[in-house]
Order: structure tokens, then C-alpha cells, then sequence
């Protein structure tokens, strides 16, 4: 049986609009989180999907989660799922990091720690570590590049150019992954 990831990114965070937001823990609008909690239900019912999700231990996907379990599902805290970790630009507005650091970023995308934090390889690889751990279908709530990062880098990749990165998926949309 080949790994198939459902993977929803997390419903719009409240505060992270113009700041580079990794795992700075933010909060979303219950609404939002019971909105995409639904439809994660819609989705497992109409594909057979068991009643289980991963999410990762940031609020921004564990209060989606919170509204599963209190349906019977079994959630699971996971923090193979975590975003990627900015350091020191965690949490600041974008229009403070000086411009030749975001250049040194994207000089070198995959293997430079943005802030001293995580590389893009290191997620990545905590990425696939989680994707190739399953089997069958997995949900999953996570964040939009933890989702990047397990479709874009590949195993084994040793360079990528920051315009070969996609802009993230929506806020409570859907991604399937396959192996």
C-alpha cells in the first residue's frame, strides 16, 4: 500500500498578516477552526477516510483538532508537523528583516537557516520522515510550508531555486499527496 497524505493547512491564524510567521503560535477565529473541522469530516465521509488526524502542536491546527475529538475522532498531536522554524525572524513583520538577509535566504534556499532557525532541507526532511512513516491514507493539519516542503523536496535534492517555490496552499485547503 502507497502513502496517501490528506493535508490541510490551517485555518487563517489571527495577527500573522504582514510578519513572517513560522512557529510563532498564533490564534484563529473558532469559527474558522470548526468550519475546516467540517469539512475535514465532508471529506472522510465521502472517500471512506478513517476518523483519525494528525495535527501539528501549534493552536492554528490543534483547535481544529479540538473540534474533531469532541465528534468522536481520534486526533493525534504530531510534532513532526510543525512549520518551519525562523529564529530570530519569528514572529517580526517582514518590513524589519533587512533585505540582504531575505537575499542570502534565497541565495541558497534550501540549505540557509532563515533567522538562525530551520533550514528548508531540515523540514523537508521531517517532512518526508512523517509522509514515508504511513501507510494508506493519513489527514493531516498543518501548516502551508511543512506542506511545500513534502511536495516540492524531493529525497536526496541538493539545490533549489527560491522561484521554483510555490506559493502556499490556501488557508483550510486541501492538498493529497501521494508516494
Amino acid at each position: 500500500m502507497t502513502a496517501e497524505l490528506w493535508c490541510w493547512r490551517h485555518p487563517r491564524a489571527e495577527g500573522a498578516a504582514g510578519r513572517c510567521i513560522g512557529r510563532t503560535d498564533l490564534p484563529v477565529d473558532p469559527r474558522r477552526a470548526k468550519r475546516l473541522a467540517h469539512r475535514i469530516r465532508t471529506a472522510a465521509r465521502a472517500h471512506g477516510l478513517p476518523h483519525h488526524v494528525s495535527v501539528s502542536p501549534l493552536a492554528r491546527c490543534r483547535d481544529v483538532g479540538r473540534w474533531l475529538r469532541r465528534w468522536g475522532w481520534v486526533v493525534q498531536v504530531d510534532a513532526r508537523l510543525l512549520e518551519a522554524d525562523f529564529g530570530a525572524w519569528d514572529g517580526r513583520p517582514w518590513t524589519q528583516i533587512p533585505w540582504s538577509e531575505v537575499e542570502a535566504w534565497q541565495a541558497d534556499l534550501l540549505h540557509h537557516a532563515p533567522g538562525g532557525g530551520d533550514t528548508l532541507q531540515a523540514l523537508a526532511t521531517r517532512a518526508q520522515a512523517f509522509a514515508t512513516a504511513h501507510d494508506g491514507p493519513v489527514l493531516l493539519v498543518g501548516h502551508g510550508g511543512w506542506i511545500n516542503a513534502l511536495r516540492t523536496v524531493p529525497p536526496g535534492c541538493t539545490a533549489l531555486a527560491a522561484a521554483a517555490w510555490p506559493p502556499p496552499p490556501r488557508h483550510g485547503k486541501c492538498v493529497v499527496w501521494r508516494r
